[in-house]
């Protein structure tokens, strides 16, 4: 006997993803329509996979646009909103990372600009255009993906572990605002994931790698090795997690961040 699918209280509603062409933002994208929401998906290029699920016949709509411009977000969620007349989930998950190998002082106000642009600043401009559709609602949610280095600074990402941190605090702010609104405001935080930021040709493991004369394998092995569970998430399983928040049957839960790192972080 087929157990019956869980329903997540998404069916015929109105999503907006950011970043989500690839990696997480895929797996999202992909477990929302699953779900029964409509999405529109924000990416800087089309993707075969994001093209794959148009011809597919899912509820798809996918809007080119680069979220680390001033005008991005907000053209993002405008568009959104005319094509399904507003919206009821906003999933914040467009974010970058450089591994600063040469240290703190080689790290200058344009690389400190850069990662706090398309990691903090997407998403609170995409917030501010999203805000108003989902207070209409009365039931809005925003879901947030940060990271685990908003918990465990690293000097090797030195930038990306302050704008995280900064990203996951705004995240708790807001939810204190909007809360009385009817709009849930809640953050993911992964460690590593099997995604190309970390392992492809220009990723941390990369990157790393060719820094310290490692193999990039070891380099991902290393970090695999830190969570106790000796491996990385997969983009699947922060997915389930972001699609569950965003849902009507998260019920009461507004202003957690989540963590899904395989153990990695030893604190409470």
């Amino acid at each position: 006997m087929t157990a019956p699918a869980f329903d997540h209280g998404l069916a015929g509603q109105r999503a907006v993803v950011t970043g989500a062409g690839r990696g997480i933002g895929l797996a999202v994208t992909e477990g929302l329509l699953a779900a029964g929401a409509r999405v529109v998906a924000g990416t800087r290029n089309r993707t075969d996979a994001l093209d794959e699920l148009v011809k597919q016949g899912a509820e798809l709509t996918v809007v080119e646009v680069d979220l680390a411009t001033g005008e991005g977000p907000a053209a993002l969620v405008a568009a959104a909103a005319e094509l399904h007349g507003g919206l009821d989930v906003l999933v914040n998950n467009v974010g970058a990372v450089r591994p600063r190998v040469d240290g703190f002082l080689a790290t200058t106000d344009a690389d400190w600009e850069w990662t706090f642009t398309i990691n903090v600043m997407a998403a609170v401009r995409a917030t501010r255009s999203a805000l108003p559709h989902l207070i209409a609602t009365g039931d809005g949610r925003i879901v947030t993906v940060s990271s685990v280095n908003a918990r465990l600074p690293d000097p090797l990402v030195i930038d990306y572990s302050a704008a995280k941190a900064a990203l996951s605090s705004f995240s708790k702010s807001l939810s204190k605002q909007v809360g009385r609104q009817g709009v849930r405001v809640n953050s993911v935080s992964p460690g590593p994931v099997e995604t190309q930021l970390w392992q492809g040709a220009d990723g941390v493991a990369a990157t790393v790698g060719s820094s310290l004369g490692l193999d990039p394998g070891t380099v991902a092995e290393n970090a695999a090795a830190e969570a106790v569970t000796g491996r990385f998430t997969l983009p699947s399983e922060v997915a389930d997690l972001v699609v569950f928040l965003a849902g009507r049957r998260s019920g009461n839960v507004t202003g957690a961040d989540f963590l899904i790192d395989g153990g990695m972080t030893d604190t409470l």
